[in-house]
């Protein structure tokens, strides 16, 4: 993102406006959380004078904002195999693998999504100051599908307000322990923290937030079954949460299944296939969302990954 400069001069209609909600409506893609740190950094001026966010604005005050480039983001890219969709130069959607972790983080900075997305574009104009790409919404490392992501804070922030309205549809399908009896149904229940095991967490949480997940059946196959799932919310590990609770765990499910479940398959063949899955079998095959700019609406599909479609195919069989 190259350095800008921006000039505004305050209409009578505008003053006693403070000057981050002033801000905020102008066309410069920049939040109010932005904007604060714009001027605490010195980089909003109003009538030549330094200013804070709370600045209230007076009729013909002069506003100068200065648009510092965005500096580099401190992690590596690395030239790693992506499965690119959809691409433009706005965003792109991108089908990730089982495996992969989206975010860098403690003890994992390298084979992430975004050293990969570092790496393919070159386009990038920085999200929040920093030339990083937008990631809108994550999947857990062990979760494969599809994912968009925003190469400029404009993009990256409507994704997110589509997000928070609900307005983004995804679709999961997930293969689950059990016969499961009825044709669909909705899980209500809030989640949070897990009281005893932090890095977990359970509808059994005293300060869980709301949290609902709508199912239906696709497919039966005695000892397993293939769901397809909604989410409504979108808390931490919900699918895997909510399925788990209502004694229906994803296949390959550590965290939350119990190796009971998988103790109890009679069937050798599919039990050796199950304990195979290097990862627990949800897949994110369907997304649809509105184009921040080219105000079109887009939908994609992923089918399953080959180890879950070899799974379901031999128990079709």
């Amino acid at each position: 993102m190259k350095k800008q400069s921006f000039e505004f001069t305050v209409a009578k209609s505008e003053k006693d406006l403070r000057i981050d909600v002033f801000l905020s409506r102008q066309e410069m893609t920049l939040s109010r959380s932005q904007i604060k740190k714009a001027a605490d950094d010195g980089h909003i001026l109003v009538n030549q004078k330094t200013i804070k966010a709370g600045y209230k604005l007076r009729e013909g005050d002069v506003i100068h904002l200065h648009q510092p480039e965005a500096v580099p983001l401190d992690v590596q890219p690395q030239d790693i195999p992506l499965h690119i969709v959809y691409e433009d130069p706005h965003l792109l959607v991108i089908d990730k693998p089982a495996g992969m972790t989206v975010h860098p983080a403690a003890g994992s900075y390298q084979n992430t999504l975004v050293n990969a997305v570092l790496f393919h574009c070159k386009d990038l104009s920085g999200i929040g100051g920093v030339l990083r790409p937008g990631i809108v919404h994550r999947l857990d490392k062990g979760t494969s599908g599809l994912m968009i992501v925003a190469k400029s804070d404009g993009v990256h922030q409507d994704l997110a307000g589509q997000f928070k309205r609900h307005d983004i549809k995804k679709t999961y399908q997930a293969m689950v322990y059990g016969h499961v009896r009825e044709d669909e149904g909705i899980i209500n229940a809030p989640i949070g923290r897990h009281p005893t095991e932090r890095k977990k967490m359970s509808t059994q949480s005293r300060r869980g937030k709301e949290a609902v997940t709508r199912w239906r059946v696709l497919e039966r196959y005695g000892e397993v079954t293939l769901l397809e799932i909604h989410t409504e919310t979108g808390r931490t590990h919900q699918i895997r949460v909510h399925l788990a609770d209502i004694g229906h765990p994803l296949l390959g499910d550590s965290v939350y299944g119990s190796p009971k479940r998988i103790n109890a398959i009679g069937n050798m063949v599919l039990r050796t296939k199950i304990k195979a899955l290097e990862h627990h079998a949800l897949h994110a095959g369907a997304i649809e969302f509105c184009h921040p700019v080219k105000k079109t609406s887009m939908a994609f599909l992923s089918g399953l990954p080959p180890d879950m479609a070899e799974l379901c195919n031999m128990l079709r069989r």
